[in-house]
C-alpha cells in the first residue's frame, strides 16, 4: 500500500460519494497511515475512522464499499476506532494532521504519537518495524510517547490486553530505544515516565 494505491482509493471515494449530501472526514490509522507517516513496508488494506454524522452514515458506508469493490482494496472502519481495542486511543480525533482532500472527503493523518497506541498494542512483528521507521521518519518524542502510552494505560479498563500494554512498552524502549534515540538513550528513564503517567509503581 503505496502513497498512489492510497490516494487512487480516495480518489475512487471522492466520486461515489457524490451523492452524499454532506462531507466525510477520514482519520487514516494503521499500515496506511504508517506508509504515508515515513513506513515503507506495503499494506494489505485501509483502516480508518469515519466522521459524517449519523444522518449520512449509511450512505457513506455504501460509498466506501463500493469503492473497496472496485478497487480491490479492503477496509476496516468504524464511526470510533477507540473501539478496536481494549486500550483507548484517547481523544484521537483532535490529534490529527491534515494529509489531502479528495472532493467530499477530508483526509486526516493520526500524530505518531497517537496513530502509535494500536501498534504498541498489537506489537507484531511489522508493527515494530512501522513504529521503528516513523518514530526515525517524524523524529518522534520519546517523552511524548512515555506520557501518552501511560495515560492511554491508565484511562483503559483493566483486562490482560492492560498487561500486554505494558510488557511492549517496557520492550519496545529497551530494545529500540537506541535504534531510534542513539545510543545515549537511557530506557529506563523513559520506563519510570511511563510507569508515573499510567498510575503504575517502579518494579
Amino acid at each position: 500500500m503505496n502513497k498512489k494505491v492510497i490516494d487512487n482509493f480516495f480518489f475512487e471515494l471522492s466520486r461515489n460519494l457524490k451523492k452524499v449530501n454532506g462531507s466525510i472526514k477520514i482519520f487514516l490509522t494503521g499500515a496506511a497511515a504508517g506508509s504515508l507517516l515515513g513506513g515503507v513496508r506495503p499494506s494489505v488494506d485501509i483502516d480508518f475512522a469515519i466522521s459524517c454524522g449519523k444522518k449520512y452514515f449509511i450512505e457513506a458506508q455504501n460509498a466506501i464499499q463500493r469503492t473497496s469493490a472496485v478497487s480491490g482494496i479492503a477496509v476496516n472502519f468504524s464511526e470510533d476506532i477507540d473501539r478496536w481495542s481494549q486500550i483507548t486511543f484517547l481523544d484521537y480525533k483532535r490529534h490529527a494532521i491534515p494529509y489531502k482532500r479528495f472532493g467530499k472527503a477530508q483526509v486526516v493523518l493520526l500524530e505518531p504519537a497517537y496513530w502509535s497506541i494500536g501498534k504498541i498494542a498489537r506489537y507484531l512483528d511489522p508493527d515494530v518495524d512501522d513504529l521503528v521507521r516513523v518514530f526515525k521518519k517524524q523524529r518522534t518524542s520519546a517523552l511524548r510517547l512515555a506520557n501518552l502510552w501511560g495515560k492511554a494505560l491508565a484511562k483503559s479498563p483493566r483486562s490482560s490486553a492492560s498487561f500486554s500494554f505494558k510488557t511492549h512498552v517496557d520492550h519496545f524502549f529497551k530494545t529500540y530505544g537506541r535504534v531510534i534515540w542513539g545510543n545515549r538513550f537511557n530506557p529506563d528513564k523513559y520506563i519510570l515516565t511511563f510507569y508515573g503517567a499510567a498510575g503504575i509503581k517502579g518494579d
